[in-house]
C-alpha cells in the first residue's frame, strides 16, 4: 500500500496502509504467484489494506524480477501471465485496493550480444522497435561484476546519475529516447495493466531529478522509493543516537523528487530495530522529544516498515529480530508516517489477528500519516507515545507503566510487550 501523490504534497491525510503482496520466494509458486494471492483479497481487505506492492511485472532474467529484460513482455513473469495480473489487479481493486508496480529501471539485462561480444542490445517485448536499445543507452562509466569477473557492457551515453548496480548494464537515463519510452511503459502500466503508482527499486542509482521526471510523465496515485543507506555506527559496533543526517538524505531526496513522492523510512526501521535488540528504548526520542526517524520530521513522506523480501523474507539481509517484530508493528501502525505490512508477517508468522487489530485500532482513532507524537516515557526498557491524544502505545519489556496512562484510556489490544490503550 502506499500513499496518494500528484504534483502538490501527497493526500495522506486520509487513511493509508500498505501491504506487500510477495515475499523473496514468491515466484516459485506452484500455479503462478497471482492465481495465489487473488485468494488473500479479502483477507487484505478486512484488514483496511488500502495498497498493495506488488513485485516487478516483466521477463527477467531472474526469477524475482529485478534484473528486468524485455519490459514488456508481462507473460514471461515467473509470477504469472499478463491476464493474470489484470484479473488480480482488477479483484483488488472491486475491494478498494490500489496496486503498485514495483518499477526496476535503474539497469536492464540485454537480450543478446553485439559483435563484440558484450550484452548491450536490448528487446522491448513488442513487434516494433519499443526499448529495442543498444550501447548507446548505457551508462558509459557502467560495469557489471559477476563473482571476481568484471565485464564493460560497452556503453556510451551518459555518465551515471547515482550509485552503481554490479549486477547488470545501468541505464542512461538522460537520454531522452530511454525518458520517453520507460514513460511511455509505466504509462501502459496505468491504462492497459491497471496499476495505480510506483515503487521506484534501488532509487538512489539515478537522480531525483530523473524520479521528478517519471513522477511528471506518468503521474501516479501513489509513489514510494527506496533509498537504502547504512546508518551511522559508532566505535561499539551499534547506530549512533543521532541519525539525523541519514533521515535528511530520505527527506532532500522526496524534496528533489517534487514532494510527491515518498520514501521507505530505513531510519525508523535501523533504529527501531537497535532499539529493541538491544533494550535501549531511549533511543526513540530524539534530541527534540520527537520520534527520531523520517516520519519525526516529514511523516507525510515516510513509508514505514518492519521487514521486506530484502531486509527479511529468506534474504534476511538486515532482519528485524523475529521475537520483536509485533512491538515494531505497535510502533508504525500506532505513529505516524504510512505504514506497510510485510507478507511473511500477516500470513506465514501467524501475527495477522494481532497485526489487524492495531490497523483497526489506526482507523477507529483516524491516526494519520500527519498525526502527532507526544513520548510519555523513553527509558531502557519502556516506551510510552500518545498520538493525536486518542491512543497511547507501549512497548518494551517493563510491564508496569506507573501512572503514565491516564485513567480515561483504557486498554484496545496488548501482547508479549506491548499494549495500545483508546481514549474512553
Amino acid at each position: 500500500m502506499s500513499p496518494l501523490l500528484h504534483h502538490h504534497p501527497p493526500n495522506n491525510d486520509s487513511f493509508t496502509n500498505i501491504v506487500s503482496g510477495f515475499n523473496w520466494e514468491s515466484s516459485k509458486k506452484k500455479g503462478g504467484w497471482y492465481n495465489f494471492l487473488i485468494k488473500s483479497i479479502p483477507e487484505i481487505a478486512a484488514s483496511g489494506i488500502t495498497h498493495v506492492w506488488l513485485p516487478p511485472p516483466s521477463h527477467s532474467a531472474s526469477s524475482e524480477g529485478y534484473l528486468p529484460g524485455r519490459l514488456y513482455d508481462l507473460d514471461a513473469s515467473q509470477y504469472g501471465t499478463q491476464d493474470e495480473l489484470k484479473t488480480l489487479i482488477k479483484e483488488f481493486h472491486s475491494n478498494g485496493i490500489q496496486c503498485v508496480a514495483d518499477i526496476v529501471i535503474n539497469h536492464r539485462t540485454a537480450e543478446r550480444q553485439d559483435s563484440d561480444g558484450r550484452w548491450n542490445i536490448f528487446e522491448g517485448g513488442t513487434p516494433d522497435d519499443r526499448l529495442d536499445w543498444d550501447h548507446s543507452c548505457i551508462c558509459i562509466d557502467d560495469i557489471t561484476k559477476s563473482g571476481d569477473t568484471t565485464t564493460n557492457s560497452g556503453g556510451t551515453g551518459n555518465p551515471d546519475t547515482g550509485a552503481d548496480f554490479n549486477g547488470a548494464p545501468d541505464i542512461d537515463h538522460l537520454n531522452t529516447r530511454v525518458q520517453r519510452e520507460l514513460s511511455d511503459w509505466m504509462n501502459w502500466l496505468k491504462t492497459e495493466i491497471g496499476f495505480d503508482g510506483w515503487r521506484f527499486d534501488f532509487a538512489r542509482g539515478y537522480s531525483p531529478d530523473i524520479t521528478k521526471l517519471y513522477m511528471g510523465n506518468t503521474r501516479p496515485d501513489f509513489a514510494v522509493g527506496e533509498i537504502w543507506n547504512p546508518l551511522s555506527y559508532g566505535s561499539d559496533g551499534k547506530p549512533n543516537y543521532d541519525q539525523d543526517g541519514h533521515r535528511r538524505e530520505l527527506m532532500e531526496w522526496v524534496k528533489a523528487v517534487g514532494g510527491s513522492a515518498t520514501a521507505f523510512d530505513f531510519t525508523t526501521k535501523g533504529i527501531l530495530q537497535a532499539a529493541l535488540v538491544e533494550g535501549e528504548l531511549w533511543r526513540l526520542k530524539d534530541s527534540n522529544g520527537g520520534p527520531p526517524g523520517m516520519i519525526g520530521l516529514m511523516p507525510e513522506n515516510a513509508v514505514t516498515f518492519v521487514d521486506n523480501h530484502d531486509t527479511g523474507s529468506t534474504q534476511k539481509r538486515w532482519p528485524f529480530p523475529s521475537d520483536k517484530v509485533m512491538q515494531g508493528y505497535v510502533y508504525i501502525l500506532t505513529h505516524p508516517g504510512i505504514p506497510s505490512i510485510f507478507y511473511d508477517h500477516f500470513f506465514d508468522w501467524g501475527l495477522k489477528e494481532e497485526i489487524s487489530n492495531l490497523t483497526m485500532i489506526r482507523i477507529r482513532n483516524g491516526i494519520k500519516a500527519s498525526s502527532t507524537v507526544r513520548i510519555l516515557a523513553s527509558d531502557p526498557d519502556l516506551y510510552v507515545a500518545a498520538i493525536d491524544d486518542k491512543i497511547i502505545a507501549k512497548i518494551g519489556t517493563r510491564y508496569d507503566v506507573g501512572n503514565v496512562v491516564p485513567t480515561t484510556f483504557k486498554i484496545a489490544t496488548s501482547g508479549n510487550n506491548y499494549a495500545v490503550w483508546e481514549k474512553q
